[in-house]
């Protein structure tokens, strides 16, 4: 046996597919590849792999993080090779790195994530200025989580590790956040986006907001370099 973990993008081709689907798109690519995956013993065997954190639908990623397991030695190389011929359009593998077979579970230890975030703003930069500095500053902010079940009141800025960083250019307005996760919980990029347009009175389209995680982390290490 043996085990790897590999960094691996999702991109604008597959952005509104769920993490389901990306997993059964991975499973397929991994069995075209030919690669000896481990699978579970029992009634219904599944393909030992895992994944960090499950990303949005509609939010692309530069650095996704999947464990696989195999059930006989195989060289990085010529997994790397196999593997990146068999991925779909909008799929590239970044990284593959042999792991302990006793590794933590990637979802056990990823604890923030960060992202990039690009959309339309019709305000000019000294309204931005104001209104993304009163966010930074604000030491608690409350907003309601709804599913069709449930009402939740969720305090986002507990999860924010660092201010929001950002720039304005052609009315166009480029974002860096980080978000941490934990076993808590966690907020999400759209629902700080709908913070600063309803709350702080920014003119963005947040439904044409372009969001992509660049990245995922165990205390400040990416994730292909922890063991």
């Amino acid at each position: 046996m043996i085990k790897y973990r590999l960094e691996i993008t999702k991109g604008e081709p597959i952005r509104y597919i769920s993490h389901l689907d990306f997993a059964s798109l991975m499973q397929r690519a991994i069995c075209r590849a030919h690669l000896p995956a481990a699978y579970s013993e029992g009634f219904n065997p599944h393909m030992k792999i895992s994944f960090a954190s499950a990303l949005s639908v509609g939010v692309t990623s530069d650095a996704e993080y999947m464990d696989l397991e195999l059930k006989k030695d195989i060289c990085q190389p010529e997994l790397f090779d196999k593997l990146s011929k068999a991925l779909p359009p909008g799929v590239r593998l970044l990284k593959a790195r042999q792991i302990d077979m006793r590794a933590k579970a990637l979802m056990s230890i990823v604890d923030e994530a960060s992202y990039s975030i690009v959309l339309p703003c019709q305000d000019d930069l000294n309204t931005v200025t104001e209104a993304i500095n009163k966010f930074n500053q604000t030491k608690e902010i409350v907003v309601v989580r709804e599913t069709p079940k449930k009402r939740k009141e969720i305090e986002i800025k507990q999860y924010l590790p660092k201010a929001m960083q950002y720039n304005l250019e052609d009315n166009t307005l480029n974002i860096s956040l980080n978000i941490k996760i934990t076993s808590t919980g966690t907020t999400k990029p759209n629902e700080i986006l709908d913070v600063l347009k309803n709350e702080y009175k920014l003119n963005i389209s947040v439904e044409n907001a372009l969001v992509c995680r660049t990245g995922l982390y165990h205390q400040g290490k990416a994730l292909i370099d922890i063991d």
